[in-house]
């Protein structure tokens, strides 16, 4: 049984999700505020945290920041339809996925199970070499020029993507398919701060960036 840390100060709110986590099969703890989501994210070691951005004590930002100073366990954003800019920061921040306010539960249970698959999914023993890359599917690592690079679920999931094909420019939607399974139009700005922090994170030269179309992995790195 996965387990999912809540962390919403708005109390209707988090019991409503707990309430729809549990139904569908999860363990669930909940915090509701910042210095108690990073204890509890200690201490309970989840699968998965869904984590309000506006929290009292520090934001969830500065809670995502906190947690990813030391875990890639898998962040599910939840916020307000006014705070664009947050939710690309938390993005950024290493964040896997957001969810706007007024959501349905049934969604938001069908993106944790989604995030989920993906961060514990085996996928078969094979390897993706490209340059200075190597990718392992079933391991889920990456190596760039012989170091370990950690990276969340969803951006080692974008690499897979660009790996499998180098040299192929895949367009935004495309990116965010592989992901969901569905494009969401609203959602592509996502795709950007994914990049960014791959590009970050393997060191320049990996990923190109096709100006209006999207981006592909260099096959000659």
């Amino acid at each position: 049984m996965s387990k999912i840390l809540v962390v919403d100060d708005e109390l209707k709110i988090a019991r409503l999700v707990r309430d729809y986590l549990v139904e569908a099969g999860f363990d669930v703890v909940n915090a509701h505020d910042g210095p108690g989501a990073v204890a509890a994210a200690r201490s309970h070691q989840p699968d998965l945290i869904v984590l309000d951005l506006g929290l009292p004590g520090f934001d969830g930002l500065d809670v995502t920041r906190r947690i990813r100073s030391t875990s890639a366990v898998p962040i599910v954003m939840l916020t307000a339809r006014t705070e664009e800019t947050d939710r690309i920061i938390g993005l950024e921040l290493g964040a896997d996925d957001y969810i706007v306010k007024p959501f349905s539960p049934r969604e938001l249970v069908a993106r944790v199970k989604a995030v989920l698959r993906r961060a514990q999914g085996q996928v078969g023993s094979r390897v993706l070499r490209t340059g200075a890359l190597v990718v392992d599917l079933e391991r889920r690592s990456v190596e760039s020029s012989g170091e370990t690079v950690d990276l969340t679920t969803t951006e080692f999931d974008l690499l897979v993507v660009l790996a499998s094909q180098p040299g192929r420019v895949f367009t935004r939607a495309q990116l965010l398919d592989s992901l969901h399974g569905v494009s969401f139009d609203s959602y592509e700005r996502a795709i950007d701060s994914h990049i960014k922090n791959l590009r970050r994170k393997l060191g320049a030269g990996h990923i190109d960036t096709v100006y209006g179309v999207g981006y592909k992995l260099t096959d000659e790195t």
